[in-house]
């Protein structure tokens, strides 16, 4: 595999400048995967060099890593698996439930075994840990994963020595760190410049303050987004649990950040909200700060979901997306929700 020489030419093909750190990575990527894959490399080349399963790569937000993880995965004639990490948790979570159901109590060597059959590199974009139950569960979890020898490439926004800082009983969270440190090879991207800012900085879908001008705008896109479409109200049942949404049109979804945020709702909810909608829109967007912490976490999950969905948004909020404030124990994760709320909101994304 000769990635930089492929990356140079994906660059060009799709008009995208060329950074000199990104082909640095790039070439680092090449030889993990010689490590891992290229079996006569690891001989000739790499005998000398211990061989690690995982990769992470770190980096601020809308620097690039993104990009070239999706290059080296496309790249990939391996059998493969890209994943958000909150589904793949959610799938996890569910399939131990039924197990224990059954009277199974293998239930994580049994998903872990599936997983090796299905796959032979997981790769997870923009990895983050919020959730207690998940922390808790991720040290055994991963550790029966790289015995299964499955190659895992994340991305982040966070070094692995600060994933879930400053969270609920983190102590319960430091084998997985120790997991993640002695199987994966840290990578770090610095560029100076968010591209995601940069090239989608034409907001046009994302309104404020919310005042008589704003609330012109949204409606009026509500209405030419909704014309000829029916109204129904969005049912969904996630675990037992009913959850209704008003004003929901054949695909187009109209919200107040009450609605999904206000309540007790997580990823499985979201992941459904976002198979059902095509287009959000939200309104009532507040500031944030340690008083609305909990709500700032469900609206950071809620976006990633529907960043990995591509479902484009139209927001009205208090105040303009630049000065979005976050509560101080989510600022990093936070950082990377308003970088995509750029995109999401863009003219660039998509034109209504």
């Amino acid at each position: 595999m000769n990635l930089k020489k492929s990356f140079l030419k994906y660059c060009e093909d799709k008009e995208l400048e060329i950074n000199e750190n990104q082909i640095n990575i790039v070439m680092k990527l090449n030889e993990y995967y010689n490590l891992n894959f290229n079996r006569s490399l690891i001989e000739k080349i790499f005998k000398d060099k211990k061989n690690k399963l995982g990769l992470y790569l770190v980096g601020d937000v809308g620097v690039g890593k993104t990009m070239i993880l999706n290059f080296f995965f496309e790249n990939l004639k391996e059998k493969k698996s890209r994943l958000h990490f909150n589904e793949f948790m959610v799938k996890f979570h569910d399939f131990i439930f039924e197990n224990k159901k059954n009277g199974n109590n293998k239930g994580l060597e049994k998903f872990v075994k599936g997983l090796s059959d299905q796959t032979k590199i997981l790769y997870f974009d923009e990895f983050q840990v919020t959730n207690i139950v998940d922390a808790m569960i991720l040290g055994k979890l991963f550790e029966r994963i790289f015995d299964q020898n499955i190659k895992v490439i994340f991305s982040s926004n966070i070094k692995i020595k600060n994933l879930y800082k400053n969270g609920l009983q983190r102590d319960q969270f430091i084998p997985f760190l120790k997991i993640l440190e002695n199987n994966c090879t840290e990578l770090e991207l610095n560029i100076d410049e968010d591209y995601r800012t940069t090239k989608n900085s034409n907001l046009n879908r994302f309104l404020f303050p919310i005042d008589k001008s704003s609330n012109f705008k949204f409606n009026k896109s509500f209405r030419k987004a909704t014309k000829n479409k029916k109204l129904t109200t969005m049912s969904l049942e996630v675990k037992g649990r009913k959850l209704e949404f008003e004003k929901f049109y054949e695909g187009v979804l109209k919200v107040t950040f009450e609605e999904i945020c206000n309540r007790n709702l997580g990823s499985e909810d979201y992941i459904q909200i976002a198979d059902e909608s095509e287009l959000i829109y939200i309104e009532n967007l507040p500031n944030f700060n340690e008083s609305n912490s909990n709500q700032q976490q469900r609206f950071i999950t809620f976006i990633d979901i529907i960043y990995e969905k591509k479902i484009p948004l139209m927001i009205k909020s208090e105040v303009e997306l630049e000065s979005l404030q976050s509560a101080d124990s989510l600022n990093e994760p936070f950082k990377r929700t308003k970088s995509r709320l750029y995109e999401l909101t863009s003219k660039n994304f998509i034109n209504l």
